[in-house]
């Protein structure tokens, strides 16, 4: 654990001076804070009037008289509340700029080391975890960490100082309060123990909330057109009515400290009220009278106790007890930011499935690709390999398409060319070498990949294709929107490259999406382009004219389309059938009539139904 919170505490970085600083004023503060009661009882002891006649005043400090000498206390005494007020806000100050400084940086950081995630690592994680792990975790972190600079140093000092000065200023009446100690101590222990499993708890059910609001939020248009939101209710008020219920245990239990402590304090304020004023009535030595500059000074001769000393002896007792409260609700929420630093820690100290070669190519001369006796499976202890013996060789400019049912493999094979997983066995080259020699980025800026469920940005229609090129024209723009067959789309609209998307892409079609992204994907000029059915938003025409742009403009590139419909990739230099992660069969559309039965029945159903002929 230690490991993992010197890895939060790096996060701090420019905002270490505020967390240095803050400790010093807590240390101050706290000190100031316990000399005012003694101050205090020094006035009651020395400065109280005994009689009420003009000419007769007590006996001062220091042997001042009346007026200059309360005069004198008055001011020390504002003086130092007033340094301790300042003090309390300028550590209450940094310790905000410190904790929030750091969480900022922290939350930064988490964002930064999961964008170097490979899909493996995200798989391991999920996505409702993540979020949760970077806004509710980074936010008890963050609370925990100012509560350490601030109040974990201000509370333990004020007991220790209240606790001297409690000696100091009351003696062996002091030792109530050292008796007291394991009593309330032993209690809060017990509360501790007794919410921190919960506590524990709460964050796997802060998950499934994350969970099942992403789900409901994500694919809301299918749960309206299913009519499922009183499903989707009832599965979200499970999850929060489940934390709901955990919080509430743990509250109860934290409740328990107020009673704990107040029969505690009230149990000390007995002990000392009726103790001290025994001692104050039977311990009195007497009352004598002098006279100085002609003026009668009375004064009471306390023996063992003063009243002023037992009035610093309660206000002393009161703060070594509110201190321990204080300690036992910061180990609270200590405990519940422990939970949060293991999670964060995890994420930060995951390490990356894929990662940049030592020396890696920068440079991808073509788009030919092998896949060598490739065996692949999703998590190393799954029985059964998603992908099995897989041999394929495809000479670059080639137009491949690849066929077969769902689960058959076909995403998980494409996935491969530009690293997203890495295979188990055998190789997967492009230009003559492996992927896993080639640095990341120019891997992936040479193998564009256009998805089924395509994402566009909110922004506008030119800051979705700048994804694809930052630096592309006006003119390599529209090239690339005439290839997708996007170009209508987008002169239709009013403000035509300027015009607005919305989160999502909401006011596009499923086809006008699937259009532009492919445009955004072809500005790239990748050497590899992959389209993983996604043109089945699109009519069979479009879809056609898709492909002769790409053939016709675009010659040099490898395109890989994973498709339903055989006219698709019916006109193929070499068309894949995959069956149950495995390749069941390679060749043109003439060859695999002949001889490949699972593309023969593909082909008859889809021409039977009124298909593609």
């Amino acid at each position: 654990m230690i490991k993992k919170i010197k890895l939060i505490l790096k996060s701090v970085r420019q905002y270490k001076k505020y967390a240095l600083i803050t400790p010093v004023f807590m240390i101050i503060e706290a000190a100031l804070e316990c000399m005012l009661p003694f101050i205090m009882s020094v006035l009651i002891d020395d400065i109280g009037l005994i009689a009420k006649s003009s000419d007769i005043v007590s006996k001062t400090f220091d042997n001042f008289l009346f007026p200059i000498s309360i005069l004198g206390i008055i001011l020390i005494l504002i003086g130092f509340s007033a340094l301790s007020l300042t003090c309390g806000i300028l550590g209450g100050r940094f310790a905000a700029k410190a904790s929030i400084g750091m969480g900022a940086n922290l939350r930064s950081d988490m964002y930064k080391k999961i964008q170097s995630f490979s899909f493996n690592n995200i798989d391991k994680f999920q996505v409702s975890s993540l979020i949760t792990r970077m806004t509710t975790d980074i936010n008890n972190v963050q609370m925990a960490f100012q509560l350490c600079i601030r109040i974990v140093i201000r509370a333990p000092l004020m007991m220790i100082f209240s606790g001297i000065m409690a000696f100091v200023a009351g003696g062996k009446m002091a030792w109530i309060f050292i008796a007291l100690i394991p009593l309330v101590g032993l209690g809060l222990f017990f509360i501790i123990k007794g919410a921190m499993g919960i506590f524990m708890r709460v964050f796997k059910r802060y998950d499934k909330l994350n969970e099942s609001v992403q789900e409901n939020v994500t694919g809301v248009r299918v749960v309206k057109s299913f009519v499922r939101e009183d499903f989707e209710k009832e599965k979200f008020s499970k999850a929060s009515n489940e934390m709901t219920n955990d919080f509430i245990k743990a509250e109860k239990i934290v409740a328990l400290n107020n009673p704990v402590m107040n029969t505690t304090i009230h149990l000390s304020n007995i002990l000392v009220v009726g103790l001290g004023s025994y001692l104050i009535c039977t311990t009195i030595d007497g009352i004598t009278n002098e006279t100085v500059d002609g003026k009668q000074v009375i004064n009471i001769h306390y023996g063992q106790l003063s009243i002023g000393q037992m009035s610093s002896l309660l206000t002393y007792g009161m703060s070594i007890l509110m201190s321990i409260m204080m300690i036992s609700m910061i180990l609270v929420m200590l405990v519940m930011s422990l939970e949060s630093i293991r999670r964060i820690s995890e994420v930060l100290m995951e390490t990356p499935t894929i990662t940049n070669p030592d020396n890696p190519i920068e440079e991808i001369s073509d788009g030919s690709i092998e896949f060598k006796d490739v065996n692949f499976k999703y998590s190393e202890t799954a029985e059964k390999n998603t992908l099995e013996n897989i041999n394929l060789s495809v000479k670059s400019g080639q137009f491949i398409g690849i066929l077969g049912s769902t689960g058959s493999g076909k995403t998980s094979l494409i996935n491969l060319i530009s690293r997203l997983y890495d295979v188990n066995e055998g190789s997967v080259t492009v230009a003559g070498h492996d992927v896993r020699e080639y640095d990341l980025v120019q891997l992936r800026d040479s193998v564009s990949v256009v998805l089924q469920k395509n994402v566009l940005f909110s922004g506008t229609i030119e800051s979705n294709l700048r994804w694809g090129n930052k630096e592309a024209t006006e003119e390599q723009m529209w090239a690339a929107l005439k290839i997708a067959q996007a170009d209508t789309i987008v002169k239709e609209k009013e403000g035509q490259l300027q015009s607005v998307v919305e989160q999502g892409g909401a006011n596009f079609s499923g086809g006008q999406k699937q259009r532009i992204c492919l445009a955004r994907a072809i500005l790239k000029n990748p050497k590899i382009l992959i389209l993983d059915d996604s043109t089945s938003a699109v009519d069979t025409k479009t879809d056609h004219l898709i492909r002769k742009g790409l053939k016709n403009d675009l010659p040099e590139m490898t395109k890989i389309v994973i498709a339903q419909r055989i006219s698709s990739i019916q006109d193929a230099d070499q068309i894949i059938i995959m069956d149950d992660g495995k390749i069941d069969a390679i060749g043109n559309h003439d060859y695999l009539i002949k001889n490949n039965a699972i593309y023969r029945e593909v082909y008859n159903t889809q021409n039977a139904i009124g298909g593609d002929k």
